[in-house]
């Protein structure tokens, strides 16, 4: 990189004069507020394309509560933010623009950045029009920007506090009251297989919560402990919730769900997995030690269960459908998984809150893996918006959703690419296979010619520790995530030649269902197996018969009835 005054970026290491690095200086605030003044541009363009999108979405009757729902997410995508973050910038901008022209004056100049506009707006949320511009005035005004150049950001918040304090003290007490209302508990992931967890409380409770932690640890201290003060604080905070004894913080038994593949589990592979819903949109990648002693410790807490998730030699999740309307709870599981329990919009890193259908159910979408996607309620909710167009494509063999903006723009997002599984040494079968192995590549829809299965299973979520690993059963998952295990025959008759092996099945099972047995029609719409004893197999499922409608009672008209039915509570909302 060519910089000013020097010929390149190693220049620094044979003296740079001191003029050339007093020019570097200058350009850093030149370019400080280039940027500021481009951010006060892009804030514009957002509030036009805001205001544009609401006139014609009100042009076609949309309800007003309605309108301007997918400018957030085209917004998130232009800026490549979260769609998120695309909601607040353009809200704030609407602020800036419409409201405080002070502090959009002094975005432009290059006197305020983006992050102190924001708090401008932050911090006066709670006034009336007429007081947050006598605020920008007072603050951003033209007589105060030298001022506001030199003022610190702690400062500057503490300046609109007095003065926001001193115009309407009622609307700081409502505030202060409401923000009591929105206490809670919080957690999002951290590096390295941490989270935060978060209280948000009231400045006394939290103080003195802090102060007892502070004062147990540094007793603790005293006594020889070797850990530091903030691990002790850690600890007893985890022992205190979890209701365990001191030094038993971490015997809580929690089930995570794993996404590993069979290599990194059971082979000492090195493959990372990935915590897909340990904490609200997943602890992301861990290292192949660590994922095997999370199994490890979960099967000592009797918390393990596995699920298998087949794949294609391409390393593709195998189709399933279902002909319900809505996911089943198994297809659900499967596309949070596929998703790594995040979003599938681009830039969003939201976690899952819906699975959506990619082509709606209302024009033909059937309810698949492939026509499924993970999303958060916004990005949901976003894409209802006229003039938004999804398909679904591949990348490199992965899956891929092609979204179309109203403006025309598109975006592709990619599933991320699952665990590799171990592949078969030896693809064929032979002759002398054992009745296991080949009932094993024949649970697999779309094995080859050769009756290989495309991909040995990736084990992920969970599966009971009681797993039964004999080479003479075969083990199938319920639609809950149980084992089910049916026993195998003894004189060889039940493994089906290579071409019904390798025939498309009729229908395909969503994840974690059985199929139909052979030569049988599922009365249902799934054929769902259920965990019993070897010596009975599989039991299909039968849905139960409708309840019969009662008959009219004969009677004079207007009298009422003497049997007094009772109320039905299914639907009642717990108090």
């Amino acid at each position: 990189m060519i910089l000013p005054g020097a010929t390149d970026i190693e220049s620094g290491s044979m003296g740079v004069p001191g003029a050339v690095q007093a020019e570097w200086v200058d350009l850093l605030g030149e370019l400080e507020a280039v940027k500021n003044a481009i951010t006060a541009t892009q804030a514009r363009l957002t509030v036009a394309l805001d205001e544009a999108t609401r006139a014609d979405e009100a042009r076609q009757s949309i309800r007003a509560e309605r309108r301007g729902r997918g400018v957030p997410n085209q917004v998130g995508a232009a800026l490549r933010v979260s769609p998120h973050a695309g909601a607040g910038f353009v809200s704030t901008s609407r602020v800036w623009v419409t409201q405080m022209p002070h502090t959009f004056a002094a975005l432009q100049a290059g006197v305020l950045s983006q992050w102190r506009a924001t708090i401008l707006v932050r911090e006066t949320s709670h006034l009336s029009l007429e007081h947050r511009a006598l605020i920008d005035e007072e603050i951003c005004g033209p007589a105060h920007l030298t001022e506001l150049t030199r003022m610190s950001t702690k400062r500057l918040i503490a300046r609109i506090k007095e003065l926001a304090a001193q115009l309407d003290v009622h609307a700081c007490v409502k505030r202060n009251a409401k923000a009591v209302t929105e206490r809670r508990v919080s957690i999002r992931p951290a590096p390295d297989l941490m989270v935060y967890l978060t209280a948000l409380v009231p400045m006394a409770q939290g103080v003195q919560a802090y102060a007892q932690l502070k004062a147990t640890a540094d007793a603790t201290k005293a006594t020889g402990d070797e850990r530091g003060v903030g691990q002790i604080m850690a600890d007893t905070l985890i022992e205190r919730v979890t209701t365990r004894e001191p030094g038993q913080a971490n015997d809580v038994p929690v089930t995570i769900n794993l996404l590993v593949s069979d290599d990194t589990l059971l082979a000492g592979g090195n493959q990372p997995a990935v915590v897909v819903e340990g904490a609200s949109a997943g602890a992301g990648v861990v290292p192949a030690p660590v994922a095997r002693n999370l199994a490890a410790h979960a099967i000592d807490k009797d918390t393990a269960w596995l699920r298998s998730i087949y794949v294609n030699p391409h390393g593709r999740l195998l189709a399933t459908t279902s002909t319900s309307r809505f996911h089943p709870q198994g297809l659900a599981a499967l596309l949070r998984a596929r998703e790594q329990g995040i979003c599938a919009t681009t830039w969003c890193d939201a976690p899952i809150r819906h699975t959506d259908h990619v082509t709606p159910h209302a024009e033909g979408g059937p309810t698949s893996l492939d026509n499924g996607q993970g999303l958060c309620a916004r990005c949901n909710h976003a894409k209802q918006a006229p003039g938004w167009r999804q398909k679904t494509t591949q990348l490199n063999g992965l899956h891929a959703v092609e979204t179309i903006t109203p403006t025309g723009h598109t975006y592709v997002s990619v599933a991320p690419e699952p665990p590799t599984p171990v592949r078969a040494n030896n693809t064929t079968t032979s002759p002398d296979a054992s009745p296991a192995r080949t009932r094993d590549t024949a649970l697999v829809p779309g094995a080859d010619s050769t009756g290989a299965a495309p991909a040995d299973p990736l084990v992920s979520g969970q599966t009971r520790r009681d797993l039964d690993s004999t080479p003479d059963r075969d083990t199938t998952a319920s639609g809950d995530g149980r084992a089910s295990a049916t026993d195998a025959p003894s004189d060889g008759q039940g493994a089906p030649s290579a071409r019904e092996r390798s025939a498309t099945p009729p229908w395909l099972p969503a994840v974690g269902v059985t199929g139909p047995a052979p030569g049988r029609i599922p009365r249902s719409r799934y054929s769902i197996g259920c965990q019993t004893t070897p010596a009975h197999g599989a039991i299909p499922y039968q849905p139960s018969q409708p309840p019969r409608q009662p008959r009219p009672t004969q009677g004079p008209p207007g009298r009422a009835r003497t049997r007094a039915r009772r109320p039905d509570l299914s639907w009642t909302h717990p108090t």
